[in-house]
């Protein structure tokens, strides 16, 4: 069987990296002779994953004003609102390799997320033309991100698997029949562990991910970290290593980890992790942290499946999803409104400090039972190509 995974813009952003990496291992794992392909947005950044079977370059091509595919695109919408032609020379680098496939994984697991997705809806639409099987991977949707045309492709596929029950909830209340319930695969990524930096305290250690994505959606959050940082290093012993875990331009997590590791670096107690690791190693430092807290969904994932008690700085469905289905609530989940008020961030750091063994425990006892709603994804995917 031949699945091609798409909807993924490259591998810089470690989160994507591990949901294509852990999601190729499973489904090898368990479906004897399976064949896995990427359709990539930026193909060179993913050559670090060894086990796929091959890798395509799936970016946009853009259409070149006056040309023929120009003309005929405006004729095709300003005649008849049609953009099928438009989109399918856009993604045709993604088009042309799905006769050659059994399967197609749409993986971005929160592309649902961001708006109308006109071009993602076109090349389903192919898929479907073809006879091909069609997936949603391990998805999150929110209420606020549904509407008529974005549920009538959601209609189309075949499968689609949410990622945790607040999705699965969500989509079931829309009347749609094609939802299972499964856990992200990268509760099941493998980890590496890489030699400890220098300041590295065994048992002491708290690690930090904050992002551009929540700073821009709430200004005031950067000081509400900073207003964290202080705190810690005031009323404990612990090391904070900050924790990069996107590295894309524009959206870089390490450069705004870098002005706080500027800031308080003269306090030795504050370190700042390079910014070329890969998933696994990311995952292998965060295994051995003692504490974490992350805005980034795949670094708090990596945290919660080595039972490190986390807090999320959540900013979507996704973060408050997996959070219930680990804990049966929104446990240390702060909003976008709390991550910018330091009193709020200072109070849920401290209720993780003194329920340290408590979470612990319990994340030791959910976790396996996470792990196997991973593989559950393959279970539905074998079922539906049986």
């Amino acid at each position: 069987m031949k699945i091609m995974m798409y909807a993924h813009d490259g591998s810089l952003n470690r989160g994507c990296e591990a949901i294509v990496r852990s999601s190729t291992s499973i489904i090898k794992e368990q479906i004897q002779g399976a064949r896995v392909f990427l359709a990539s947005g930026k193909p060179t950044t993913d050559k670090i994953i060894t086990n796929l079977d091959g890798i395509y370059d799936g970016s946009a091509v853009s259409i070149k004003k006056y040309s023929y595919d120009w003309l005929l695109s405006s004729v095709k919408f300003k005649l008849f609102n049609d953009e099928t032609y438009a989109f399918g020379r856009i993604h045709n680098k993604i088009i042309k390799h799905i006769d050659n496939m059994d399967v197609c994984l749409s993986i971005g697991g929160d592309n649902y997320c961001y708006g109308e997705q006109p071009g993602w809806y076109e090349i389903n639409r192919r898929v479907r033309t073809q006879g091909k099987k069609l997936v949603l991977w391990g998805c999150s949707i929110g209420p606020e991100d549904l509407s008529p045309r974005k549920l009538e492709d959601l209609k189309s596929f075949d499968l689609i698997l949410a990622r945790e029950s607040l999705t699965y909830e969500l989509l079931v209340s829309c009347g749609l029949t094609n939802v299972k319930l499964c856990a992200d695969a990268a509760f099941t990524m493998e980890k590496e562990e890489l030699p400890l930096p220098a300041g590295w305290k065994e048992g002491k250690m708290i690690g930090l991910n904050f992002s551009p994505l929540v700073w821009k959606r709430s200004q005031n959050s950067q000081t509400a970290i900073r207003d964290l940082i202080s705190h810690i290093l005031q009323t404990t012993d612990l090391v904070i290593a900050l924790t990069p875990h996107v590295i894309e331009a524009d959206n870089d997590d390490s450069e705004i980890l870098k002005n706080y590791y500027e800031e308080f670096k003269s306090t030795g107690r504050v370190i700042l992790l390079p910014n070329d690791l890969n998933a696994m190693q990311y995952k292998g430092y965060i295994a051995r942290m003692r504490f974490f807290i992350g805005a980034r969904t795949h670094a708090t994932i990596a945290a919660y499946s080595n039972a490190v008690p986390t807090m999320v700085l959540g900013y979507s469905v996704k973060s408050k999803g997996i959070a219930r289905d680990i804990f049966g609530e929104e446990k240390l989940v702060l909003g976008i409104e709390d991550i910018a008020n330091s009193s709020k961030l200072i109070a849920k750091a401290d209720e993780m400090f003194r329920e340290e063994e408590a979470i612990k425990t319990h994340l030791e006892q959910t976790i396996p039972q996470i792990k196997r709603m991973s593989y559950k994804a393959v279970e539905y995917l074998n079922e539906l190509v049986q």
